[in-house]
């Protein structure tokens, strides 16, 4: 696991980038404090910061040329089956210096070309160069577990595992305004968009082709499987079939020459990656985090009665909302982009506390989406198949929204659940997913910006809804792997977790399990009110009773409470301040206003998802647009 960047240059003008190299790589230093390496000749400029997980010694080291001096390669990720497809090279004759899977790939991409890529199983992101023909390659794994930024001009192709690093090479930034408004929605961007015009996301499951010329080839080489052939497997076999699957995919991720374990939420998902683990690591230790003052948001005690279920060394990092507030400051300023999913934060805290006890964490991360573990795929189903409450929550529309609604409560978050389903219910299938996935539509997005900052965003959504049509489980759950897969709940993963340089692996997402949860009907997933069904069946016999038959909870912040206190002062006079807004030009202040009067209030509803969106915007854009 690393940070990668680096120059393709395209004239002598795009040479001249190559002297910010070393900012660059170096702005990446959270993402490997082991080691830092650059490479350079005429045409191209890498750049690597190492977290040494496979084959710790020098021989590791990036960025890696081949013995002809023709080849070159920078890498972040991890090749799972690196050892097999390392036995095949050496077959064919192949010689190896290092025991790295960075050679490994080094030398597949020389041998076998970029198609390769179909053998690998793994999560990566990589930049090829091949000196004598004078092209680049870009390369993302296949549900962008790893990220890429990349930005392309008349002079130069440059890139990078964060914008951060991208923002070194002195680009001139300004504020591409469809992807704000589509961050107001969401409260975070899907690739291939940023917050900066001109710098993009390569997509998951592609690679880019650049030549000396500067044309870019763009290819998919994998594609998401729609489920239109169904496994026959009964549903007994198939729950065999799913367990021999991930056994497979978590002994492969525990490979590693360093301290490895999981993260237990005390959730169905991360305790069945647990499960598994311990089995094949009995000295395996799990972690978790818990806020003791706020038991609405506390799941440890079911983290712990899995732990000692399963004999597991556990460990619970019991935080307050002071520690989140302490950690406040950090999280925001390692964000290079703006990303305003509030659980962020425990997870940046839980992979700071964990990284002093390993260096390698297996996560349940993907399971929801591939086997239909949201409160939200029940309403889908509802929508689809209404009975007496549905009808009777569609009946009171027109009160609920009046109602007190807020997360941060039973009651109030019951009242809430009623409004966004009545909302949505009665909305078009297209229109329907997208009303239950943001926390506004685009209309209310609009009203918070100024003239001059209002981009239409309405072609970007349709393609962000690409699966959605007649608005069947089975296209909401391709639609979620594609669109909060990747760019919410792997983004976050990914940014929090190497702020602190500590590798997260994600065993649902073993293309192997994700192929095969494909071809499975919708009944093998959900079933009346029990979501995850063959998941939650398959592993009933190694978990403890307590997980089952109980709400699903997210990794939720308590917000609210935090805003009326802590954060209020700062809100005020520093965030949201009404001089700042008016000076800055980006916001409505009159709206900004009316949205700080409503989370003061006796019902704030969702606005301290809003806020907290604007607190994430106003930090990134201080540090990134103002500071540098």
């Amino acid at each position: 696991m690393c940070g990668i960047t680096g120059v393709f240059a395209l004239n002598e003008i795009g040479r001249m980038q190559m002297i910010h190299l070393s900012n660059a790589t170096s702005a990446l230093a959270h993402r490997g404090p082991d080691d830092q390496g650059l490479y350079n000749d005429y045409r191209v400029a890498l750049g690597h910061r190492r977290l040494s997980v496979i084959d710790l010694s020098n021989a590791g080291h990036q960025p890696m040329s081949d013995k002809t001096g023709r080849y070159h390669i920078v890498f972040n990720g991890e090749i799972y089956n690196y050892r097999q497809l390392r036995t095949e090279l050496q077959q064919g004759g192949v010689e190896f210096t290092s025991d790295s899977d960075t050679e490994v790939l080094l030398q597949l991409l020389i041998n076998k070309g970029i198609e390769a890529l179909d053998s690998i199983n793994g999560f990566f992101a990589f930049a090829f160069y091949d000196s004598q023909k004078e092209e680049i390659y870009l390369a993302r794994d296949r549900f962008g577990i790893k990220p890429l930024y990349y930005h392309i001009d008349d002079d130069k192709l440059l890139f990078a595992s964060e914008a951060k690093s991208i923002h070194n090479y002195g680009l001139e930034k300004n504020i591409d305004k469809e992807a704000l408004s589509i961050y107001l929605q969401l409260n975070y961007i899907p690739a291939p968009h940023t917050m900066i015009e001109g710098i993009k996301k390569l997509m998951p499951g592609t690679y880019v082709k650049c030549n000396s010329n500067g044309e870019l080839t763009f290819s998919n080489y994998y594609n998401l499987p729609t489920p239109e052939h169904f496994t026959g497997l009964s549903y007994e076999d198939a729950q065999k079939k799913l367990r021999e699957l991930l056994e497979k995919s978590v002994e492969a991720r525990l490979i590693a020459d360093v301290p490895t374990g999981t993260f237990l939420s005390g959730g169905i998902d991360s305790s069945i990656i647990t499960a598994i683990a311990s089995k094949k690591k009995p000295d395996l230790k799990s972690f978790s985090i818990g806020f003791h003052d706020q038991p609405f948001f506390d799941e440890t005690n079911y983290a712990s009665a899995t732990a000692k279920h399963l004999g597991v060394d556990h460990t619970i990092f019991s935080l307050t909302i002071d520690d989140l507030y302490s950690n406040l400051n950090d999280m925001l300023d390692s964000l290079s982009e703006p990303f305003a999913d509030s659980s962020a934060l425990p997870v940046y805290l839980l992979s700071k506390l964990t990284r002093d006890h390993i260096t390698v964490a297996l996560s349940g991360d993907g399971a929801d989406e591939l086997f239909a573990g949201y409160n939200k795929y029940s309403a889908f189903q509802k929508v689809l198949n209404p009975g007496i409450k549905e009808n009777l929550a569609l009946a009171g529309s027109s009160i609920w929204k009046y109602l007190p609604q807020s997360r941060s409560s039973k009651i109030g978050n019951t009242f809430r659940q009623l409004n966004r389903f009545a909302g949505g219910a009665k909305l078009e299938p297209k229109d329907r997913y997208w009303f239950w996935a943001t926390f506004m539509q685009e209309k209310e997005a609009q009203s918070y910006l100024t003239s001059d900052y209002r981009g239409n965003s309405k072609h970007v959504i349709e393609e962000l809804c690409k699966y959605i049509h007649k608005g069947s489980i089975n296209e909401v759950l391709n639609n979620d792997l594609s669109l909060v897969l990747t760019n919410d709940m792997l983004a976050k993963v990914d940014l929090m977790s190497m702020a602190h340089a500590l590798e997260v692996r994600v065993p649902f997402l073993d293309h192997n399990v994700v192929n095969f949860a494909q071809s499975l009907t919708v009944d093998y997933k959900i079933n009346g009110n029990m979501k995850k069904r063959i998941l939650q069946d398959a592993f009933k016999d190694d978990l403890p009773e307590i997980l089952y038959n109980r709400p699903k909870k997210g990794f939720e912040v308590p917000l609210l409470p935090w805003m009326r206190g802590e954060l209020k002062s700062r809100i005020k006079n520093e965030w949201l301040n009404p001089s700042v807004i008016s000076d800055q030009g980006i916001f409505d202040p009159n709206a900004i206003k009316a949205l700080t009067d409503k989370l003061f209030s006796s019902n704030p509803g969702d606005s301290h998802a809003t806020t907290w969106a604007l607190i994430v915007f106003q930090q990134w854009y201080k540090n990134y647009m103002i500071s540098e």
